[in-house]
């Protein structure tokens, strides 16, 4: 039986023939926590990347500026996944004619979207690796469907290694004792976030990292998650906001009961506020904070609360 993406990733971290990078050493922003406690919360929601996981640059790239960065990612993968054989003879490396089409594919999709005015499109990362795939295929290119499954579930480990290779991610400090002690609490906990379609395995491996993982549905409210690739529209989209505050209505939440966290102002907390949530800006990292000085000051965008470590979180809703 094929792997799930879980399985895989585990089977990956357990092989002693590959080098995955890491995410740089933590450094904190100047900042001083505003830990007034919020009444009257009975959800809360994560951003991810730079919020509940630490990732090298801040944000979870679909390229890179920095070409060593990911010729070495795709150089990798194309190793990894024997792809070489069914490639085209171009000269030069062939990461490089891999890169021109994953660009090219990478522009089609930003133009192609089908976005309403002012709504911010999401590429998703496995759709450009099927693409690829299914382009090496027209040159007589295989792989293992009873490991890797079908095309799609092909795909999609394909996006994780690559981005594996190009990103170091780990898990924030506290990350899995504040989800746990709010769940304690009794609050609701959804993720809403900018997020590819193996976002979710990379939080749990990062979660389990730090102890005793307990089973998704105990921990989260799935019902209310809210990702980009799912809805194909990223933050600051006001759509994807009007969708998870429509899930948790369901529920019986208004928004003036949810407190959204995360470590960007302008695209995220901002938007949240203006439609009635309460906002916390997570101020624990250094490279991925997004937040002026008059943003915080600003009446329409200041967050109302300000946290400088999660497990803060515990002692501003108990």
């Amino acid at each position: 039986m094929a792997q799930t993406l879980q399985e895989y990733a585990d089977w990956l971290s357990n092989r002693d023939d590959l080098i995955w990078p890491v995410a740089p050493a933590l450094e904190t922003p100047k900042a001083t926590p505003f830990l007034k406690p919020l009444r009257r919360i009975s959800a809360v929601t994560f951003s991810i990347y730079g919020t509940l996981l630490h990732i090298a640059d801040g944000a979870l790239l679909l390229d890179h500026q920095q070409q060593l960065r990911i010729q070495i990612a795709l150089d990798k993968t194309i190793k990894e996944f024997n792809m070489w054989n069914s490639m085209s003879r171009k000269p030069g490396a062939p990461w490089e004619y891999m890169l021109s089409q994953y660009r090219t594919l990478l522009e089609d999709q930003q133009m192609a979207s089908n976005v309403a005015k002012g709504e911010k499109p999401e590429i998703n990362s496995a759709a450009i690796w099927k693409q690829l795939i299914e382009r090496l295929q027209k040159n007589e290119y295989t792989f293992d469907e009873s490991f890797y499954g079908n095309l799609d579930d092909f795909s999609l480990k394909v996006a994780y290694f690559f981005h594996s290779s190009m990103q170091g991610i780990s898990p924030m400090p506290a990350a899995l004792e504040t989800l746990c002690q709010l769940s304690q609490q009794g609050k609701k906990l959804a993720l809403f976030a900018d997020a590819q379609p193996f976002t979710l395995v990379q939080l749990l491996r990062g979660l389990s990292s730090q102890g005793t993982l307990p089973p998704l549905s105990e921990l989260f409210t799935q019902e209310c998650f809210c990702f980009s690739y799912r809805e194909e529209v990223r933050k600051p989209s006001a759509s994807l906001y009007e969708k998870l505050l429509s899930r948790f209505k369901q529920l019986e939440i208004s928004p003036e009961e949810i407190l959204h966290v995360g470590s960007r102002i302008h695209d995220d907390l901002a938007v949240a506020r203006q439609l009635g949530m309460k906002t916390a800006l997570f101020a624990g990292d250094s490279l991925s904070i997004q937040a002026s000085k008059e943003e915080v000051r600003n009446p329409d965008s200041k967050p109302d609360r300000l946290i400088t470590d999660l497990s803060q979180l515990a002692e501003i809703l108990d």
